[in-house]
């Protein structure tokens, strides 16, 4: 937005400089992008009045002018002028001798031998366009002899503003001029609005089919206006220099209120209208011609202000050209309304253009400011283009509600950091012209109508320290209590498991949370994934379940770039749902483990990794945990070669190899071993305990039963250490045995069993009753025979 500082200053004056004020609104969070001049700096150009032209007896393009330019100069002067378009009688800008120009300093000459004693200018030559094509034209009201820069009012300054989309109370000067007075706690000067007398009884029809979209649309008629006058100088600068061409008086004058107030409002040729107004939504297949010269599609979700026949204006985008004000208007039609911002936001950049009226309402303009401004802009034209007004219709339906918050004072120096009294929040409310009323340090707050950001108490907050001042506010360093955070020693943290994997030769990745519907499907199972309402891929459509499809498209990369030996362990989060319907979240440790034990050496022979290595690491990974592997089906392993990993009765995980099917799909050539454990289960550890070291030898004895084929190894040392005495410090299987010796479907296992005793040496007799006792145990829930 741009717009004069002169403008500005009419409203409110604080005793600063252009650049003091650019700073204090920069820092009140209504950033200033630039501040222009309107000029070069000069001085000794005054208004003068063309006397008399000849042509230049030496020179066909140039002229020998008669000048009367005040009492600042000799009268009158003589100027030779090479201009086309200089004449007697115009007034125009001209530079005394002395005068300084874009560093050329205007001084008596001859051209073509004939004296010349200063020089008319052009606005080009004053810094104030890039229009060289002829002299600047003054209207013939200019005082001969004044100063131009306090004619022109070039003492002026451009300023831009860079507004975030919640200060659309700041799309106006009036506005900025309004927050500038609460910052700076300078004397605003209002607005003043006087009813237009009514001079006719015409009023037309107003027929609102969306009151949602509209609640509220104000009208009035104007008849008898002189549409081809122009527009005043001062009206006109102040739009050139908020970026707006001038085009006829009664646009002008809509245009010239929309950048004051920041309200839209648009005028009709009342001639060119048929029958009511109606704000409806747009039908099917219609059209319109805008203003921009551009043809609309609508659509049934673009509001619409029509006549009986045909659309009149796209509702708080732009008008109709069709119905537009133009020269030879007599009558017009002038509308002032309020629509609702969802409505419009969006339309402009379907479009493909905006507009300063979309800008605005999208944002939110002062729906209590409608009326009002609908008058301001009558007595506007009634001043400059004549005519007699009618009767404002005003239609109304149900306005926003403006809801009142409480700010508690507590809150405020909890929040801010900083001590604010009940008269200082009571001061910053009352230079904001809000509504409000104070018990017991409560501040109960009603946001005015054209404050669409105010809902809660921390806005009113941030409004508070804005006009206190943020650079008022001192830098503190925080302050708080440092406590040690407990460190159970029966709880390991996931950066220990990371490490013992790291110790292990694997390698940590980090993917995705959501993955490729694909892999759930092919790996999991899962045939109703949680799935993504905006994903930022095709591929990236479901929150994944397991973290083993991530692993495989990891191993994908590396084979890719003729890496032939993998390890790698991601820790992460995994979702489903669960018993209810309702999404979880688990933390998962998965491993992959491809090609070659180790590294390829001299030292020993070469062998792919197997089901086998990668269980021993998740053995170490439990430590002295008891748990077990049941064999199982998955659908992502071998169907012989996948485990449950088991803790007590609870599942905790799986281990396998991938299945040939997805090993063939995913085009990996050598088996792929994957583990996947719940990360609760791993983190609690047994605490070290002291035992008394035995100083008697040990006892070894090595029994070997024979079992049916079926039957785990597990669950055998599982149910020896159940029932075994204290003495026994070890079981362990060293021997598996299959063959016509031992019959079929049978199997030999053979046990390496040590019993030591801290407090004596164990005779024969001992170990001999020892290990009895542990065949018993086999014998009577394995059926275990002893072999021979």
């Amino acid at each position: 937005m741009k717009f004069s500082e002169n403008w500005l200053r009419t409203f409110v004056n604080p005793s600063c400089s252009s650049n003091e004020l650019a700073h204090i609104l920069t820092m009140a969070g209504i950033e200033v992008e630039n501040v222009e001049s309107i000029s070069i700096p000069f001085e000794r150009v005054v208004v003068a009045e063309v006397l008399s032209v000849e042509r230049h007896p030496d020179a066909d393009r140039l002229s020998v002018c008669l000048v009367n330019a005040g009492e600042l100069a000799e009268n009158p002067l003589q100027i030779v002028c090479g201009a086309p378009n200089v004449q007697v009688g115009i007034k125009v800008p001209c530079a005394l001798v002395g005068s300084q120009l874009s560093g050329i300093v205007i001084k008596k000459t001859k051209l073509r031998g004939i004296e010349s004693f200063g020089m008319l200018c052009s606005a080009r030559e004053l810094g104030i366009s890039e229009d060289a094509a002829g002299l600047l034209l003054l209207p013939e009201t200019a005082p001969v002899g004044q100063d131009f820069r306090k004619y022109f009012a070039l003492d002026d300054n451009v300023f831009t503003l860079s507004l975030t989309p919640n200060r659309a109370d700041c799309l106006g000067v009036y506005g900025v001029a309004r927050e500038i007075s609460a910052v700076t706690n300078t004397k605003l000067t209002p607005l003043r609005i006087e009813p237009v007398q009514e001079e006719i009884e015409d009023r037309l029809d107003i027929n609102i089919h969306a009151s949602k979209a509209c609640p509220l649309y104000c009208g009035r008629i104007i008849r008898g206006i002189k549409s081809n006058v122009e527009t005043p100088l001062w009206m006109e600068q102040r739009l050139e220099r908020s970026g707006l061409r001038s085009i006829n008086a009664v646009v002008d004058i809509t245009n010239y209120v929309l950048l004051e107030t920041g309200q839209p409002m648009h005028a009709f040729d009342l001639a060119k209208l048929d029958g009511h107004i109606h704000v409806r939504y747009a039908k099917i297949d219609e059209t319109i011609q805008l203003l921009n010269e551009n043809r609309v599609e609508l659509t049934s979700d673009m509001l619409l202000i029509s006549d009986d026949r045909k659309p009149l204006a796209l509702a708080g985008i732009m008008g109709g050209s069709s119905t537009g004000v133009a020269e030879g208007t007599v009558d017009i039609f002038l509308e002032c309304a309020f629509f609702d911002p969802d409505v419009i936001s969006g339309k402009s950049f379907l479009l493909g253009f905006s507009s300063d009226s979309a800008y605005r309402f999208e944002r939110g303009v002062d729906f209590a400011a409608t009326h009002s401004v609908l008058e301001h802009a009558t007595a506007l034209i009634k001043s400059i283009c004549g005519g007699k007004a009618g009767p404002i219709n005003e239609i109304r339906h149900q306005l926003p509600q403006r809801r009142s918050v409480s700010v508690r004072t507590s809150r405020v120096q909890r929040v801010l950091g900083i001590t604010l009294d009940r008269d200082q929040i009571s001061e910053y409310f009352t230079r904001q012209q809000f509504d409000y009323s104070e018990t017991d340090d409560v501040f109960t707050v009603i946001p005015p109508s054209y404050r669409f950001d105010l809902a809660i108490e921390e806005d009113f907050i941030e409004e508070l320290a804005r006009i206190h001042g943020y650079d008022e506010i001192a830098a503190q360093l925080p302050s708080a209590g440092l406590t040690m955070l407990a460190a159970p020693e029966s709880l390991r943290v996931p950066a220990q498991i990371k490490q013992m994997l790291v110790m292990r030769d694997y390698q940590e990745v980090v993917n995705y949370a959501f993955v490729d519907k694909v892999w759930e499907t092919d790996l999991i199972q899962n045939k109703d994934p949680i799935a993504l309402k905006n994903p930022i891929a095709s591929n990236l459509n479901v929150m994944r379940s397991s973290l083993l499809g991530g692993l495989i498209a990891n191993l994908q990369f590396n084979l890719n770039r003729k890496q032939d030996r993998v390890r790698l362990f991601e820790m992460g989060c995994c979702f489903e749902r669960n018993s209810t319907g309702h999404c979880q979240q688990i933390e998962r440790l998965a491993g992959l483990g491809y090609g070659d034990v180790h590294i390829e050496q001299w030292g020993e022979p070469s062998r792919t990794i197997d089901f086998y290595d990668v269980k021993s690491d998740i053995e170490v990974l439990y430590r002295s945990k008891e748990v077990e592997f049941q064999a199982i089906s998955h659908p992502a392993f071998h169907p012989g070669k996948s485990a449950q990993v088991m803790m007590g009765a609870k599942p905790v995980g799986w281990l396998g190899e991938l299945h040939p099917h997805w090993q063939k799909k995913y085009d990996i050539a050598k088996p792929v071993i994957l583990f996947e454990l719940i990360l609760d289960s791993l983190l609690p550890m047994q605490l070290m305990q002291v035992k008394e070291t035995a100083k008697f030898p040990p006892v070894r004895r090595d029994i070997a039963v024979v079992v049916d084929n079926q039957i785990n190894v597990q669950s055998i040392i599982s149910s020896l250490y159940e029932k075994k005495p204290a003495v026994v410090t070890e079981i362990a299987l060293f021997d598996i045995y299959r063959g016509k010796s031992v019959g079929e479907n049978k199997k030999s296992l053979a046990f390496r069993v040590i019993l030591q005793d801290v407090g004596r040496t164990l005779t024969d007799e001992d170990a001999d009753i020892i290990i009895a006792n542990l065949l018993q145990v086999l014998a009577t829930k394995f059926d275990a025979i002893l072999r021979n």
